[in-house]
């Protein structure tokens, strides 16, 4: 997918391969998770709490079983609008992350403010108002920022053009976190 391939271009430039590193994926797409296994610099954590992608670990993003600061990377793509309690997800994701670490978040973006109905518990509710059955909010690209800074993170918004190379043709949106 082009989401992908975005996030491993944007990935590779930030991360050198030289040095042994930790990297968290959340619900790894087929593709990276491949290329990613095979690299011998990276120790690879693909987790699915749903078991729906390859995963070797399920870990829950509002509590990792792992020590403070533990990863060098995470990738949290498409995760956080499934997470009803966010806030608790964003800390968690502080937590377990080195100082000098990086966080590669992406998720659906709307235009305006977050879309929130607290009141939609259901499937069907949820398919009603978010347009997915597992969704619970809609994020802005500014609402999530400024969630994730509260949370701690510094957000650095990174939004690109289409992309031949890469199949992207529409903007694509990427917010990379480091630690305050």
């Amino acid at each position: 997918m082009p989401r992908d391939r975005r996030l491993f271009a944007e990935f590779k430039k930030e991360y050198s391969g030289k040095n042994v590193i930790k990297l968290l994926d959340f619900s790894p797409s087929r593709s990276l998770y491949r290329r990613l296994k095979k690299s011998k610099n990276i120790q690879y954590f693909p987790t699915d709490l749903s078991t729906d992608f390859i995963a070797e670990y399920q870990y829950d993003i509002t509590d990792i079983p792992v020590e403070e600061g533990f990863f060098d990377y995470i990738f949290c793509y498409h995760i956080l609008e499934h997470i009803e309690d966010d806030a608790k997800a964003m800390s968690e994701l502080y937590r377990v992350l080195k100082d000098d670490g990086k966080v590669f978040v992406q998720t659906p973006f709307k235009e305006g403010e977050i879309y929130e109905v607290p009141e939609a518990k259901t499937d069907e509710d949820r398919l009603k108002y978010f347009g997915q059955a597992d969704h619970v909010r809609l994020y802005s690209v500014r609402g999530l920022a400024e969630r994730l800074e509260k949370a701690g993170f510094i957000v650095t918004i990174k939004t690109f053009d289409q992309d031949n190379d890469l199949g992207s043709s529409k903007k694509d949106t990427i917010l990379l976190l480091k630690k305050n």
